[in-house]
């Protein structure tokens, strides 16, 4: 089954749980000033690391009999970060080489995605780019993505419409079934303060390879669901087209939660239901973890899913 097959024919689908949290603070890993995770391919702390966090989530995605999504950590990996790094553009290939690694070492269907971010701030859209230069700046990811061979592109934390459907018409060159999940607030709009559904709208409109889907990320269910319920969201074409979520344990905004000191945690039934109480209003099929997720909470999310 390909990875447009397996959103198409679904009903749920388990993503990754939290990997920076928990390398960060279960296994104390010091993270790359400029790329951030994507280095930790090189370290054999790193490795083990990474390969034991998505060897947890496969492990209970198979359990559970669901399909199962993870994303290389390179979110932060791009041209101009690189450049300033002690790395080069192979670590792209050289992380999609290890996660694919850990896939064939788990017998469940699972999807290999390249995740790529912003170029600014992803919660506050400072440094955001205009679609030009959005396009023009991630066709160097999006291009290396392609030729490594993912299954998907993930494009994640997208707070801005323009860099949002930049990113879209430079996954569209390269021709990679791909996800854009926001950056959104309880409002309903983007960090920008575009809503949802305009901002869906617009990239379907200007794009003849779209995305899979859209879905947000590092954001509690309860600020999702107020958000996809106002009334700028209430349409079908948001009941068509946003699917997902990978969500954080606290409800509070970003502005609350970016660089806090102290990990939110909650309990991981009740940010379950609250993931699922999303289905009200939109058809979920694709539930994962961000900021203060792990084990635990992965396996009530399965369960109820």
């Amino acid at each position: 089954m390909t990875f447009i097959e397996c959103i198409e024919s679904q009903k749920s689908i388990l993503m990754e749980g939290a990997l920076g949290e928990r390398l960060k603070r279960e296994y104390h890993l010091k993270f790359d000033t400029y790329v951030d995770m994507a280095g930790f391919v090189y370290s054999e702390a790193g490795r083990i690391a990474l390969r034991e966090l998505w060897n947890e989530y496969a492990e209970i995605a198979k359990t559970y009999n669901l399909p199962f999504l993870a994303t290389t950590p390179t979110r932060r990996a791009n041209q101009e970060r690189i450049k300033s790094s002690c790395f080069d553009a192979s670590i792209i290939a050289d992380n999609v080489t290890f996660l694919r690694s850990v896939q064939q070492e788990n017998d469940l269907e699972m999807y290999v995605g390249g995740l790529m971010g912003c170029k600014g701030d992803a919660y506050t859209g400072v440094g955001c780019l205009s679609t030009q230069d959005a396009h023009d700046f991630h066709m160097w990811e999006t291009s290396l993505f392609k030729q490594a061979g993912v299954d998907f592109i993930y494009a994640a934390l997208i707070p801005s419409l323009n860099e949002a459907a930049g990113i879209a018409l430079a996954i569209q060159d390269v021709k990679v079934p791909y996800i854009i999940s926001f950056t959104i607030q309880e409002n309903g709009c983007l960090v920008d303060g575009t809503p949802i559904s305009e901002a869906i709208q617009y990239i379907d409109s200007i794009t003849e390879f779209s995305p899979v889907c859209y879905m947000t990320n590092c954001v509690h269910p309860s600020i999702v669901y107020k958000a996809l319920y106002a009334p700028i969201n209430n349409c079908e074409l948001i009941r068509d087209r946003f699917i997902g979520i990978q969500a954080n344990t606290a409800a509070l905004p970003y502005a609350e939660l970016d660089g806090s000191k102290e990990l939110k945690i909650s309990d991981p039934v009740e940010l379950a239901q609250a993931m699922l109480k999303l289905r009200d209003i939109v058809p979920l099929k694709i539930f994962g973890g961000c900021c203060g997720t792990d084990g635990r909470h992965m396996i009530e999310i399965a369960k109820i899913v």
